[in-house]
């Protein structure tokens, strides 16, 4: 290529090399970490319970027998090492295959743990989820109610701090609750929905068609953010999702149900806290930089500050939506 300088072929190809390997170790360690590790940790419980069961089954009438199960496990690990090398690294690469396998089953759990989570429920479960949706809306009227009641009695002109602590008390139990009226059945679909219906209240705009452009306008250290907390979100489900193995193994040897609902308690704990964190920077972000969208899509002025008005809120989702 004419002025391309002599030997910039040779440091591209190291820089493009250094960068693949780089690649290639991070994904390594990723997989082994959410995949490998917890596999390996399943086919250990899966071991012990095996070895607390009479005659290779599974069972109960023995599953915190440690002395019969350190027996159990002994005689296996002494059995083993009469094996021959080759056998030994066979049944190490297939220990390990197995632990990725069951990695990849649980990662294909993870679609289901996060639709169960933001209350996108099956038909099937239609009725419960209903009934969840309007026991939550009758609590989140009555705290409201009982705020309003507060605001009332006490007017802002006149109000100590004690009847103002009061009425922050009751302000903090509300959004403990949901963020806005109750539509869907889980916390965190409330949170994920309660976000979406500020959008379009207070500034006119339909988010989840909006959101995709709405990302590409960000500052990066915003999308950074965002990014770090739907990171956390993901790992939260994976965690939630290692659940169900142990909760199935837990049908045939109690403790693994222990283990299965401290896994499902930790991701769910997990997945509230990032969502959390979502929901505050999706709102943030709005206030901030909602403005800069309508500047890109040609709404409003752009010497305007401060944030969207609903009438460009209103005119942005026209025409994001498309007709649609």
């Amino acid at each position: 290529m004419p002025g391309h300088p002599p030997g910039n072929d040779t440091v591209e190809a190291g820089l493009m090399g250094q960068f693949f390997q780089e690649l290639a170790k991070k994904l390594a360690e990723r997989w082994i970490s959410l995949l490998t590790i917890p596999g390996l940790l399943f086919l250990s419980t899966t071991a012990i319970a095996i070895a607390a069961g009479r005659q290779g089954f599974l069972g109960h009438g023995h599953a915190l027998d440690v002395s019969r199960i350190a027996s159990t496990i002994g005689d296996a690990a002494d059995h083993f090492g009469h094996w021959s090398a080759t056998a030994q690294g066979a049944a190490l690469v297939g220990v390990l295959l197995t632990s990725t396998g069951a990695g990849l089953l649980v990662q294909a759990l993870t679609g289901s743990t996060r639709a169960f989570w933001l209350g996108q429920w099956p038909r099937g479960l239609k009725r419960p989820a209903a009934r969840l949706i309007l026991s939550r809306q009758k609590r989140y009227t009555r705290l409201l109610s009982q705020r309003r009641e507060l605001e009332t009695r006490f007017p802002a002109g006149s109000r100590s701090s004690k009847n103002q602590d009061r009425i922050d008390q009751a302000a903090g139990r509300i959004n403990r609750l949901a963020m806005s009226s109750p539509q869907r059945p889980t916390w965190m679909g409330d949170r994920v929905q309660a976000v979406d219906q500020v959008a379009l209240n207070r500034y006119g705009l339909d988010l989840p068609f909006s959101w995709p452009r709405f990302r590409l306008v960000l500052p990066e250290s915003v999308s950074s953010m965002l990014n770090q907390s739907l990171g956390q979100f993901a790992v939260a489900v994976l965690i939630g999702a290692w659940a169900a193995p142990y909760l199935v193994l837990g049908l045939f040897w109690y403790p693994a149900l222990v283990v299965g609902f401290l896994i499902a308690a930790v991701g769910w704990a997990r997945g509230r806290a990032a969502i959390a964190d979502l929901g505050d920077l999706t709102e943030a972000a709005l206030d901030l930089h909602g403005r800069t969208l309508a500047i890109a899509l040609g709404v409003g002025a752009d010497d305007a500050v401060g944030p969207l008005t609903p009438d460009e809120g209103l005119e942005i989702t026209r025409i994001v939506r498309k007709g649609r």
